[in-house]
């Protein structure tokens, strides 16, 4: 069996630990039906990418991990209709399979997009994962639409996947768009996005309800702990919350009184499930669109050239430090 370079983990170890990553040789993946093979170009880290890390169980074989990837097609399945070989492609993964932090990749095509023409790789594997998050969330969770109106608070809005969603309101919707970061650095890269408005999170409650007198009709929840009864406060009846982090024993009863709707919002569900996964194809080929027409830009803001366990190391390093601004990538 032919093989290929990979980074690869055993165990659930600290970042700062050398075996945390590491360089391994393992069998190229054999594409399925639906599956194209990609030679992966660049990678960018997420914080899932950090938490799957942390939590592996001790393994003989490696786990390579990566979702993000931006490449292009090799081979094949027998069953694709949408691509073909030499096409530039980029996608999100799958949370079930082996990851894209490897010299080559298999992946279903219906979760895969022609990568945006005016995009390097490096530039484009900053996108896909928060961009469908964010996508979901506004259109699928909050099924807003161009004439949507209101007020949407995005915390952590320096980070990947509020650096996305502030973009789409702003360009496909008409709700104002109130943004929370604390340091200047982060201040300046909202309102540089379009950010109507900037508060800091540690002082959600009074600032949003200056903002938002009348009460928030939309919320972003990335960091769900310990907010939820200021959520209740700041929230207007019948409002809607979106979550992609899963706290432990959270308690959504505060915001029954507004009939407050809470959404989960998760971008690896579609491919768990087999659930119309065609979706988040027309989804990133919308995005791409979008790109090359000048209406969202790349989050990209840290380049590592060094496609190996020792550059991954260092990108989970940055995004573990908890100060990143935007998206961290690495590339050939």
């Amino acid at each position: 069996m032919p093989t290929m370079r990979a980074i690869g983990s055993f165990t659930g170890l600290p970042i700062d630990d050398p075996d945390s990553l590491q360089d391994v040789v393992v069998e190229v993946p054999q594409p399925g039906p639906h599956d194209l093979l990609v030679r992966v170009e660049a990678v960018s880290v997420n914080p899932v990418d950090m938490k799957q890390r942390r939590s592996l169980n001790p393994s003989i074989e490696p786990v390579i991990l990566g979702f993000d990837a931006a490449g292009t097609v090799v081979a094949v399945g027998d069953q694709v209709q949408h691509f073909g070989v030499g096409d530039e492609v980029w996608y999100a993964g799958d949370i079930t399979r082996q990851g894209t932090n490897a010299e080559l990749h298999a992946v279903d095509e219906r979760i895969v997009g022609r990568k945006p023409r005016s995009l390097s790789f490096a530039q484009a594997a900053a996108l896909p994962l928060t961009t469908i998050t964010a996508w979901e969330s506004l259109f699928e969770r909050f099924s807003l639409d161009r004439a949507s109106t209101g007020s949407l608070v995005v915390l952590g809005a320096a980070g990947g996947v509020g650096s996305v969603m502030i973009q789409l309101a702003k360009q496909l919707t008409a709700v104002r768009v109130i943004a929370t970061a604390s340091r200047d650095e982060s201040r300046q890269w909202a309102l540089d996005l379009g950010a109507d408005a900037v508060i800091d999170h540690h002082n959600l409650q009074t600032e949003a309800a200056q903002e938002a007198p009348d009460g928030v009709d939309y919320l972003f929840s990335p960091h769900s702990a310990g907010n939820i009864d200021t959520y209740a406060e700041i929230m207007r009846p019948f409002g809607h919350i979106a979550a992609i982090d899963e706290p432990e024993g959270l308690d959504l009863v505060p915001l029954k009184a507004k009939s407050i709707a809470w959404h989960w919002e998760l971008m690896f569900t579609r491919a768990m499930f087999g659930y119309d996964m065609i979706a988040q194809q027309r989804l990133l080929d919308e995005a791409a669109t979008l790109v090359d027409d000048g209406v969202l830009r790349t989050t990209v803001t840290e380049l590592i050239d060094d496609f190996s366990a020792a550059g991954l190391r260092e990108a989970h390093r940055r995004v573990e430090s908890g100060r990143m601004v935007g998206k961290v990538v690495v590339h050939r």
